[in-house]
């Protein structure tokens, strides 16, 4: 284990308490269809900032594939493809300030990012659903994923509606294509080393695990007592960000 930490350049209390983030990220994306971002950007940033966001983007990618063979017959590309249109632009905004802003002032961001997202799970608002208001979605899902890897919250907040399991799948569906968007704007923009694959390579069992353990129990879980539990974890974590 030691010469394998010292292969990725961390030390093994820090890397433990990653792991756990991550597997907490893993299980609460799984059981409500987003939120290992929400939960895993703040607490993350706090205990080793260089893994925000390109770690965070990568393992977003796998519990996004691992979940959307569950849900693709629920697909519905018109409901996201305008707001994969408005990611363009909303990429680069966020490499933008990736490039520009000192340390200091992303914190600040990630943890603005992180209480948009809670607001919006908490209080579900119903803004209109059409063509600007997907591409709008997007856009501000751009900035977010890219800066924090938080891109949902502005798609949950058109896509609430939906019945759980089409917001899982779309969901999932969106998370995918976007994914891959930002790592290919991350790399363009130099924010991608093989240091952080070899990492996500010594997390990855923990993922699985938070992924799997929400496939064997999150059904028999109440939802709402799940989501709340996380949303105040994470609420936790950013506030700490902002003091």
């Amino acid at each position: 284990m030691n010469s394998l930490l010292a292969w990725v350049n961390m030390p093994l209390g820090v890397w433990l308490a990653c792991s756990a983030v991550l597997m907490l990220g893993a299980f609460v994306q799984r059981a409500t269809g987003f939120g290992l971002a929400v939960v895993g950007a703040p607490l993350l940033l706090m205990l080793e900032p260089r893994l925000v966001p390109v770690v965070l983007v990568l393992f977003g990618f796998t519990v996004s594939l691992l979940m959307v063979r569950h849900y693709w017959q629920e697909i519905r590309m018109d409901a996201i493809g305008i707001a994969l249109i408005g990611r363009l632009p909303g990429n680069a905004l966020g490499i933008w300030l990736l490039l520009t802003a000192p340390l200091v002032v992303l914190e600040k961001l990630i943890a603005a990012i992180v209480l948009f997202a809670v607001i919006v799970t908490l209080f579900r608002f119903h803004p209109p659903v059409n063509r600007v208001t997907l591409f709008l979605a997007g856009v501000l899902s751009g900035i977010f994923g890219t800066v924090a890897a938080i891109g949902g919250p502005p798609i949950v907040l058109l896509m609430h509606g939906f019945p759980p399991d089409r917001l899982r799948g779309n969901l999932a569906a969106f998370f995918i294509l976007t994914s891959l968007l930002t790592l290919t704007t991350l790399a363009f923009a130099g924010q991608v080393s093989a240091w952080h694959f070899k990492l996500a390579l010594t997390f990855l069992p923990a993922v699985l695990i938070g992924n799997g353990l929400a496939d064997a129990v999150a059904h028999r879980l109440d939802r709402r007592l799940l989501q709340g539990a996380s949303l105040g974890l994470c609420t936790l974590a950013a506030l700490g960000l902002l003091i």
